[in-house]
């Protein structure tokens, strides 16, 4: 299997400079050969293959006006070129929209590595024509796995490393009970057991960053319209809180992902006989404008995507419960079914065994009871 990190790189000054060039050339091969591509199109309308770009880009690097690209590896504008190509074969095979024109404003600085010439160690990683950068984590990645497409990016002025490493899943015969999750708005997930997952969007470290947003916008919307009002350019002040703007939304991404990573790999590295989740139809639940935004910042979708590979790592069997089955609506005691419930009754009571529990702690234990309830359907 192939496990992905990501680590942040700690680059000096030369280094930032030669990563910034490295992505440049990068978007400059790009662009060229989707350019190349879409002449002879045009001119043919046939598919330029990207071996044949590679061979005009090998023969164009022998004179003189294009002579600088030999100060940066070949790996760079070939894996570029293959991108592109990758990118015309998506749109005729209507998997995509057509490739655009890479900007250097708009578009993300990154740019590809060849993996056998890229040395690691715990602190260090060694890139080709760049030098030795340091890394922020230390020995996050490990050393003695095979690399698979490792790709440098920047993000808000920081670079990253986003690599592949081959491993073998961690498969034990130890396991414990399984577990139902219910994913929520009030709560990210209540557990089976009894166990619930707080929303940190009700966080004080998230709160302040909200709040620093919706500062930064406000301001950065008086400047719009000053600039509209007097038909200039975007000032430095405006583009520094755009640049603000778009830290703050990172580091609001951020607190969201880890929490949901430290929920997800508890629960699995518990190693439940399997877990049990329901099929939420997200895109319809944010047609509700009155829960639209609490329920994207929960990120629900991303819970399942991070349950469905730790899974995966982890030999634990993970069952999708199917959209309609009633798990709100059973009595998770005598298995009687309730036709009207209200968003608004928080706790559920049977009217068939007088049964009172938790809303969301009773719909988990009825997913705990899924494969069985599917057995007897």
């Amino acid at each position: 299997m192939i496990k992905t990190y990501k680590v942040q790189l700690k680059p000096n000054q030369v280094q930032h400079s030669l990563l910034n060039q490295a992505a440049g050339t990068s978007r400059w091969a790009y662009n060229w050969g989707l350019a190349k591509s879409i002449e002879h199109y045009n001119e043919t309308g046939k598919f330029l293959l990207d071996g044949d770009l590679r061979k005009e880009l090998t023969q164009l690097k022998q004179t003189s006006e294009y002579e600088w690209l030999y100060k940066y590896s070949n790996n760079i504008t070939k894996q570029a070129l293959k991108d592109m190509s990758q990118a015309f074969k998506n749109f005729f095979k209507k998997n995509a929209q057509f490739p655009k024109f890479k900007s250097k404003r708009k578009s993300k600085a990154s740019f590809y590595h060849d993996p056998l010439k890229l040395k690691l160690t715990d602190t260090h990683v060694r890139l080709e024509k760049i030098g030795k950068v340091r890394l922020v984590e230390k020995g996050r990645i490990p050393t003695d796995g095979k690399f698979l497409n490792p790709r440098i990016g920047q993000e808000n002025g920081k670079w990253y490393l986003s690599i592949g490493v081959e491993f073998e899943p961690d498969i034990g015969n130890d396991v414990s009970e399984p577990i139902g999750i219910d994913l929520g708005i009030k709560d990210l997930a209540i557990i089976s057991d009894g166990r619930k997952y707080k929303n940190i969007n009700k966080s004080k470290r998230v709160k302040q960053l909200e709040k620093r947003k919706k500062r930064l916008q406000r301001r950065a919307s008086r400047h719009y319209e000053r600039m509209v009002k007097d038909r200039c350019k975007k000032s430095q002040r405006l583009l520094k809180l755009e640049a603000d703007i778009r830290s703050a939304n990172k580091k609001i991404c951020d607190q969201h992902t880890n929490h949901i990573h430290q929920m997800t790999s508890e629960l699995v590295k518990a190693k439940p006989a399997y877990i049990v989740i329901e099929d939420l139809n997200v895109n319809g639940m944010l047609k509700n404008h009155k829960l639209a935004k609490a329920i994207q910042d929960n990120r629900l979708a991303e819970v399942r995507r991070q349950l469905e590979y730790k899974c995966e790592w982890y030999g634990v069997e993970l069952v999708i419960a199917d959209r309609f089955y009633p798990s709100s609506k059973l009595c998770s005691q005598c298995g009687h079914k309730k036709e009207q419930l209200k968003l608004s009754e928080r706790v559920y009571h049977c009217e068939h065994c007088g049964m009172e529990m938790d809303r969301d702690l009773n719909a988990t234990i009825n997913l705990l009871h899924y494969k069985m309830y599917e057995l007897s359907a």
